[in-house]
């Protein structure tokens, strides 16, 4: 179970088949943090915001029985912002970290078997979500990074 547990964090942290959070968002220039390089795509911030809120419904649906998800789809994406601060973005950014740092803490924690259904759930287990959430991480980070090459800022 250890290995099982120390893949999983190391996925989550990313750096194995994708690129690590830290370096898919370092040196963003703040001006093409929330430029569409498409009217049908999204900016660098709505793809993080979608990140955060994302793995935070699903660490939330892990640990508190009584958690509500966002509706599906718009309850997960952010609208688009004309004027996006830093603050904002500091939020977000901070956010996404610190619930990343939860989902890692989570799978740490010696007491919980990985691969045990989660209780509140009945269907669903520790791995299952965690696995979501190392995917669903991993794409839209890919995204951020094509974002980025296209606004020249990669």
């Amino acid at each position: 179970m250890d290995i099982l547990k120390e893949h999983l964090i190391n996925s989550l942290k990313g750096g194995q088949a994708f690129i690590p959070f830290e370096k898919a968002l370092k040196n963003i220039n703040p001006s093409v943090r929330n430029v569409k390089t498409n009217e049908k795509l999204h900016t660098v911030w709505q793809e993080l915001e979608h990140l955060r809120i994302t793995q935070e419904d699903i660490l939330k649906y892990m640990i508190e029985p009584d958690w509500v998800s966002p509706k599906w789809p718009d309850g997960y994406w952010s609208n688009p912002v004309k004027n996006l601060t830093d603050e904002r973005w500091d939020r977000t950014y901070s956010g996404f970290l610190s619930d990343l740092k939860s989902v890692i803490e989570l799978v740490q924690n010696p007491e919980l078997n990985i691969v045990e259904i989660i209780p509140h759930t009945n269907k669903h287990s520790y791995l299952r979500e965690i696995t979501i959430i190392i995917e669903h991480n991993a794409y839209h980070l890919g995204k951020i990074v094509d974002i980025r090459k296209v606004l020249g800022d990669w």
